[in-house]
């Protein structure tokens, strides 16, 4: 079905302001076919430059994707070393096409321990992008909800802060300057956060995809977000 068309079908005044993707499946879509999980992780590369690509055209301001947890280290030191090979290998293949798009890509989590070539890769997208005005395109890397709830109050302990208010506290998360989440998509089918995004997700739209994320096309990206523009958002209200 053409994009354009599919566009229509969105309420294109309603298009929410930040999107947050939980990129499951990979692994197991790589497994029904045979193949190494490693082979999923690349065509869920693939997904994400789509992913990518049709945000910006939708008008949503801030992308962020779950591409590697604090508990993935947990995973085969093969898969690890794999899935941190593609980061380069899609910042080599992406980046010049994400700064002429004038999407600015910024990092989550503390990647300050990820592999050298991966760590230089970062580096080079971040200082590439740093002064562009569009999409800004955030990728959680040894990210952790808890991990991250932690490190903020140690950073206003070292404050001697003796209390604290929600303005305070979100200072010093990793999305500072960030909206919350609109909506949060999860492919693949689970129905949980997996310690994405805890403190930011308090009041986002869930949405549940049951295909795999290398089968996430923007078809089903706009699927999602009608999904999303179905509901009533009353944050506690009536």
């Amino acid at each position: 079905m053409p994009v354009v068309f599919m566009i229509f079908m969105l309420d294109k005044n309603n298009i929410p302001q930040h999107v947050a993707i939980i990129m499951d499946g990979n692994g197991r879509w790589a497994k029904e076919r045979g193949q190494m999980r490693v082979f999923g992780h690349n065509e869920g590369m693939n997904a994400l430059r789509e992913i990518v690509k049709h945000s910006d055209i939708l008008g949503v301001k801030y992308l962020t994707v779950y591409a590697f947890s604090t508990e993935n280290w947990k995973r085969p030191i093969e898969e690890v070393s794999g899935i941190f090979k593609l980061l380069v290998k899609y910042v080599a293949s992406e980046l010049d096409e994400l700064n002429r798009n004038n999407v600015m890509v910024n990092i989550i989590g503390d990647w300050s321990i990820i592999p050298e070539d991966a760590k230089k890769s970062v580096l080079k997208a971040l200082e590439t992008t740093k002064n562009n005005t569009g999409l800004v395109f955030n990728i959680a890397i040894n990210y952790g909800g808890r991990a991250e709830i932690i490190r903020a109050c140690n950073e206003l302990i070292k404050e001697g802060k003796d209390s604290i208010s929600e303005a305070d506290f979100e200072s010093k998360l990793y999305t500072n300057g960030c909206p919350d989440p609109d909506v949060i998509i999860r492919t693949g089918g689970e129905y949980r956060l997996s310690n994405f995004l805890t403190w930011q997700s308090a009041y986002s739209e869930l949405v549940i995809v049951d295909c795999y994320w290398p089968e996430f096309n923007p078809s089903q990206y706009e699927a999602a977000l009608e999904i999303y523009q179905s509901r009533n958002r009353r944050f506690g209200g009536l």
